[in-house]
């Protein structure tokens, strides 16, 4: 049969997306622009216009597009004939990532953990986490928290909180309790009593979990931040019965929040910990899930995947450990970035005193709208004038930002300059 050219099938390049690609797709409706590179904290289209990067893959981009450095070191090992697919197998870029790892990350830390490597994704690291929680323990239940994410397989998705995504599943989600998170309530305390309550209380009906599965700071949630002291508190309860606390860092770590694990300012140690996005340091696929050394109770291949063992990833992951967490730079500017962006979202709040808030911790930072509505608005006008923010939340009531912490001063004003005019402009 001879080969049908574009004419004849009706599609063009302008067209593609809508004609062949699933009607699943999300972010292209809101950014209806065709991308073709990338660097720093930039994304060019085909026509050549230039975009403010304000979303990083969400969090997976830490770093940068491109960043230099990282891509330096990857084409080495590429041209190199270096080892792409390995499995679980021992190479040389996964000892290297692992000392490195071990060196700059866990030991200035304190941190005893194993180091597993499930699937690439962050959905792969929470299943693996959830597994080995119930295998641990020999208990199958499992308490999460209201607006929590924790990803879109159906043991990630039985621990989130969003009712569009849960209804994806077309089957049951089971073994999950939710409880409120931190000031789900809006300042009454109560709620953390209550979840004590009900886990010590034998006519409550909750059966004792095998674990908390926690984010402390809900990205996908709407920006909602954990009090350090809620976080104490969380920990000693979950220690106190036997309960593994697991800390979902997949978005807020690797530097996102300030320090390298977002739980690091409470001063907690999780029993498990779930990393993804931008451990690998250059947006490739890679996942870890760290545990404490005692809860190894796993037999060999009683959880893998194909692409568990990312090799090129595992290379830049060890170059971005070297060159940003060998000391506290990037944990110092992260922080003062972030706190320029809560100054600028003050000034916007208390501009329209009642309609716009804001919360956020180092480099993810929210705009929180009363008319949800609102917010949309807003990063429709910021892409208009080259700039990329999303919303989220349960009404997708925030403007959530996620630039990359690599991010220029200069930058960060030419982003917070358009957001701010965006604002005025939807609440005048």
């Amino acid at each position: 049969m001879p080969r049908r050219n574009k004419e004849d099938m009706n599609i063009n390049e302008a067209s593609i997306f809508e004609t062949l690609e699933s009607e699943v797709r999300s972010y292209c409706r809101d950014w209806p622009a065709v991308f073709t590179s990338a660097s720093g904290s930039w994304i060019r289209d085909e026509n050549g216009r230039e975009y403010l990067d304000f979303f990083a893959g969400a969090g997976a981009l830490n770093y940068g597009h491109n960043n230099p450095v990282l891509k330096s070191a990857l084409v080495d090992y590429i041209m190199s004939d270096g080892i792409t697919h390995g499995l679980d197998m021992s190479t040389v870029a996964k000892r290297e990532f692992l000392e490195t790892f071990q060196r700059n990350i866990l030991e200035p830390r304190g941190l005893d953990y194993k180091v597993q490597f499930p699937g690439p994704t962050g959905s792969n690291t929470v299943e693996a986490a959830l597994k080995l929680a119930r295998k641990v323990t020999g208990r199958s239940a499992v308490i999460n928290f209201t607006n929590a994410f924790h990803g879109m397989t159906l043991g990630a998705l039985s621990v989130t909180g969003n009712s569009m995504k849960r209804a994806g599943a077309g089957v049951p989600l089971v073994h999950t309790t939710p409880m409120p998170f931190d000031n789900y309530f809006d300042g009454v305390t109560e709620d953390f009593q209550w979840f004590s309550r009900v886990l010590d209380d034998s006519g409550s009906g909750i059966n004792r979990p095998a674990a908390v599965i926690v984010e402390t700071v809900q990205g996908e949630g709407g920006v909602n931040v954990a009090r350090p002291e809620w976080l104490r508190a969380l920990a000693t309860l979950c220690s106190d019965r036997g309960i593994l606390l697991i800390v979902d860092d997949v978005q807020m770590g690797c530097g996102r929040t300030g320090p390298f694990f977002s739980f690091e300012e409470a001063g907690i140690v999780p029993d498990i910990v779930t990393l993804s996005k931008s451990i690998s340091g250059y947006g490739m696929p890679m996942a870890l899930t760290l545990f404490k050394r005692e809860l190894d109770v796993w037999g060999p291949g009683e959880h893998n995947g194909t692409f568990r063992g990312n090799n090129p990833a595992f290379v830049t992951s060890k170059v971005a450990l070297d060159h940003y967490w060998s000391d506290d730079a990037l944990t110092k500017t992260t922080l003062k970035k972030g706190a320029r962006i809560s100054e600028c979202f003050a000034n916007l709040s208390d501009q329209f005193p009642g309609e716009v808030s804001h919360r956020g911790r180092g480099l993810v930072q929210g705009l929180v709208f009363d008319q949800p509505e609102r917010a949309g608005k807003v990063c429709q006008l910021a892409f208009d004038e080259g700039l990329l923010a999303e919303t989220s939340g349960p009404s997708d009531q925030v403007v959530k930002l996620l630039p990359a912490l690599t991010i220029t001063d200069d930058e960060l004003e030419h982003g917070l300059s358009i957001l701010a005019e965006a604002t005025l402009k939807v609440c005048s």
